[in-house]
């Protein structure tokens, strides 16, 4: 083992979420009742895995706050934002992912947790209309408000240090724009001239949390900080930054079923996503545009782990369509259905069918809690900029697109990254292949 700079996760880790629905409130309720014996962890990987460190004789598995310092829960403080003014318990109550009896025991603390108004432009999600929400004269406006919800909040509650969480609702698509978004100095000169239609709220929350020190994760499919002036401000703030979109259900399920495809050189022909989702996630990505930011990111899990470049017999020419249809009676309960058509020896097909009857929330929550530890984490050990070890979490992770570079959408190669990111931290060799 050798020596790392790593410093350690003293003092109180404040969490801005973005949101106060239903992935932040049940992410908040699990460490709060957490904290108190009262439940189990279950699905966070900081707080359950165990990965092996060491060679021969000195091989251990340790969980990760055993190779780095990681925060503990009991240092965590909450904060959030959100367009409508409820309290994090009436919320909690009002998503319905949780029973009452689960919520209860922490009632007081969520109470406490009030959102701040949440800056917000209805055209980027036309099916909310909550009226919590910010005056602002600009975009740049826009982003001083939420620096100084930042400074205040970090005051008020002694932050030693803050992570700013996306988990509120999908955007309208942006396309990435070399003009505007191509640079630091041209996307803040574009929110300076209050342009709405290539600076998205969320861009401005990602401008907020790294200008004020904080790393930034975004937790859903916008168009926020895969770019490349977002990349520059990174850099100058020495901050970490994430993204995008929590990989939960079904997209999960792909990056981990189709390796077994490819590794076994089966023939992939289609693959039909579909899902039904009722909670305000639902709603929202019922409107078109909306949906074709999160089609974009689902469509974007094959492509680089069946590569028809490399293995045209094989993934030359299949069809991959993705659909979430909103459905209200299921509300926080999604389900989705893969249809995959593969062909086998001689060519003769085959079908695989995949019904997964998930918990949206339940799903994301320990992921959401997991990237605000591990980017912590990062900003300690001194790195910034994007952290490509922690796309296991992530849908659609983010990468240099600019440098030709590919994302790396196999999740058992994304654990493999992750692991020795944990080790290199910890100062153990990082000894494990990716490919």
């Amino acid at each position: 083992m050798t020596k790392t700079d790593v410093k350690p996760a003293d003092g109180r880790l404040g969490i801005l979420v973005v949101g106060c629905g239903a992935v932040a409130t049940t992410m908040m309720t699990g460490v709060l009742m957490a904290r108190k014996g009262l439940t189990s962890l279950i699905g966070s990987m900081t707080q359950m895995d165990k990965i092996r460190v060491g060679r021969g004789s000195e091989k251990v598995y340790l969980k990760y706050g055993d190779i780095v310092p990681l925060a503990g829960l009991d240092d965590i403080v909450f904060g959030t934002w959100d367009v409508y003014p409820q309290n994090a318990y009436q919320a909690a109550m009002y998503a319905q992912v949780l029973q009452e009896k689960d919520i209860v025991p922490v009632r007081e603390e969520l109470e406490q947790i009030v959102p701040m108004p949440a800056a917000f432009d209805n055209n980027y999600a036309k099916r909310l209309n909550g009226d919590h929400v910010k005056a602002c004269k600009n975009r740049w406006d826009m982003v001083e408000q939420l620096r100084d919800d930042i400074r205040r909040f970090r005051s008020e509650k002694g932050c030693d240090r803050i992570v700013v969480l996306w988990a509120a609702s999908t955007e309208i698509y942006v396309p990435v724009d070399e003009k505007v978004h191509g640079s630091l100095q041209a996307l803040e000169a574009a929110m300076k001239a209050d342009d709405r239609v290539h600076v998205a709220p969320s861009m401005c929350y990602a401008y907020a949390a790294l200008a004020e020190g904080c790393p930034f994760i975004m937790g859903a499919p916008n168009t926020t900080v895969d770019i490349p002036a977002m990349w520059q401000l990174a850099e100058q703030t020495h901050m970490p930054i994430c993204g995008k979109d929590f990989k939960t259900g079904q997209t999960l399920v792909k990056s981990g079923f189709a390796p077994i495809i490819g590794t076994r050189c089966l023939a992939l022909d289609g693959w039909f996503s579909t899902n039904i989702l009722g909670n305000r996630d639902g709603l929202v990505l019922d409107e078109p545009q909306n949906f074709h930011t999160k089609e974009v990111s689902k469509l974007s899990t094959l492509e680089t782990i069946l590569r028809g470049d490399r293995q045209p017999e094989l993934y030359g020419d299949y069809y991959h369509k993705v659909r979430i249809n909103y459905y209200p009676p299921r509300n926080d309960n999604k389900e989705s259905w893969d249809n995959i058509d593969i062909r086998g020896w001689m060519g003769y097909p085959m079908q695989v069918k995949i019904n997964f009857l998930c918990r949206d929330s339940i799903l994301a929550a320990p992921v959401a809690l997991d990237l605000c530890l591990l980017s912590d984490l990062a900003a300690r050990a001194g790195r910034y900029g994007i952290q490509r070890f922690l796309s296991f979490f992530l849908k659609s992770p983010m990468h240099d697109y600019t440098q030709g570079e590919e994302p790396v959408n196999h999740l058992y190669q994304q654990y493999t990254m992750l692991k020795n990111a944990l080790r290199e931290m910890g100062g153990y060799e990082a000894d494990e292949e990716i490919d």
